[in-house]
């Protein structure tokens, strides 16, 4: 019992193999100044090292400086605990609660703190599992070396860590000479990592496509046998996961490479469906391309609009079924967007807050066909418009609309208040019944009464 909680407190018992001891590289060969890194994470650094506990930039941003990319922020991994981090800086607090970080605060800049941490304790003997019966991990927040930090991570080339004060890395399992050749690896056997955590298949298809690296083959081999473990994650990991690969400005590449691998099915009922279809795949490829050219251009990307634009060839499909069966062209449309959602719910967990859009993006499109009256003017004015006329050209452009449509929009846009009446096209758009006015029972003595006063 006291091993137990010294294991889940302070991390694993003190190993009796060697252990292992990093490649210290210097300056002069991987030539990261410490000036490129932010003041905020030199300062958290400097801090805790001159309190006597180790702390190094770690993960993705030493990998960036690396490669010759500008990382967007930068985390720091220490032996100090939470606990001790906080008490370090005024302006911190603790969070998360599966394991706990620290944020500290520098101006605009946020700097995570993290404590090194432990592969998952053996607590077999306690009739404890840490993992399910696949092999994925449950439970693994132990505090840990640093070379049980190295180790527990994913991929070779996010196993560096980087000291502003001497300037050297250390490298624990060669991720620098597989960075320098091109190649992602992961780190210990391939099967064993993705069956603690199968998002890491995931992960690896997202970096190779963002960073320009290539799997290497042992890595990329169990890929295809193992992809159904995906269906075990929790939807909202999954989600977390899948945002991060369609927001990572190469999108397109990885979808494509989901497919390829057969990590899609399950994820997005698109990418089960739609891309066997000509005019699904040219559409969703059309937008995925459009929020590659929107990222790489640093112009806003909305997560809603990508994700109604997956959807669309689900909800268009399941619409034209509720017609089919005799339903009125609106309420058909609302009731395919409620269903083809609460199927998606169940394998990726889309927040509500981007369901809202998506539904306004998508109720929006049967407006842009009704060219006539006030009916434009008004759909001018609405909130969501800018957004649902993006969509709408992605139609067009994809082949499911005449170009026409959205050239019309384009010059309505433009024109002139004055100038936009003669654009309007009589009588297009779904025509409304008009209501036959009952007569009044004294609709013929009127004229009487009027002939009298006369």
């Amino acid at each position: 019992m006291i091993r137990k909680l010294l294991r889940r407190v302070f991390g694993r018992a003190a190993s009796a193999s060697t252990p292992l001891e990093p490649r210290r590289i210097p300056l002069q060969q991987h030539g990261i100044l410490a000036d490129q890194i932010s003041p905020c994470a030199r300062r958290v650094v400097s801090t805790l090292q001159q309190a006597g506990y180790r702390a190094f930039i770690v993960g993705g941003a030493v990998r960036d400086l690396l490669l010759g990319r500008a990382p967007k922020d930068f985390d720091v991994a220490t032996n100090a605990t939470p606990e001790e981090v906080r008490r370090l800086f005024r302006r911190s607090r603790i969070i998360g609660r599966r394991f706990r970080l620290v944020h500290v605060m520098c101006g605009p800049e946020t700097v995570e703190v993290s404590t090194f941490r432990g592969g998952p304790a053996d607590d077999s003997a306690a009739g404890d599992s840490c993992t399910d019966e696949h092999g994925r991990i449950l439970q693994d927040n132990v505090f840990g070396t640093q070379e049980e930090d190295a180790t527990r991570r994913d991929f070779t080339a996010n196993a560096l860590f980087y000291d502003p004060t001497s300037q050297e890395i250390w490298d624990y399992h060669n991720g620098y000479a597989d960075l320098k050749k091109g190649v992602l690896r992961i780190i210990g056997e391939p099967e064993k990592r993705y069956r603690e955590d199968p998002v890491r298949m995931l992960r690896a298809v997202r970096l190779a496509a963002k960073l320009d690296l290539k799997l290497d083959p042992k890595t990329e081999a169990p890929i295809p046998r193992l992809a159904p473990l995906i269906q075990n994650v929790p939807a909202a990991r999954v989600f977390d996961e899948m945002l991060k690969l369609l927001m990572s400005g190469h999108s397109r590449q990885c979808v494509l490479q989901l497919r390829a691998r057969g990590l899609h099915h399950g994820l997005l009922p698109l990418l089960d469906v739609i891309l066997e279809q000509p005019l699904g795949e040219r559409f969703v490829m059309l937008a995925l391309e459009s929020t590659d050219r929107r990222i790489a251009a640093d112009k806003p990307v909305t997560p809603s609009f990508l994700f109604a634009a997956l959807l669309w060839h689900e909800v268009l499909a399941t619409w034209k079924t509720f017609q089919e069966q005799g339903e009125k062209p609106i309420p058909a449309l609302f009731r395919a967007m409620d269903e083809v959602l609460a199927v998606q719910e169940e394998r990726l967990a889309i927040p509500r807050r981007y369901e809202s859009m998506m539904k306004e993006i998508w109720a929006l499109q049967p407006r842009f066909l009704q060219r006539s009256g006030q009916r434009p003017f008004r759909l001018l004015e609405h909130p969501r418009f800018r957004a649902a006329y993006d969509f709408l050209l992605l139609r067009c452009e994809s082949g499911e609309l005449p170009r026409e449509v959205g050239e019309w929009w384009d010059a309505f846009q433009r024109a002139e208040p004055h100038e936009r009446q003669a654009l309007l096209i009589p009588g297009e758009g779904p025509r409304r019944k008009r209501r036959r006015r009952r007569k009044s029972s004294n609709a013929t003595a009127a004229p009487a009464r009027a002939d009298a006063t006369a």
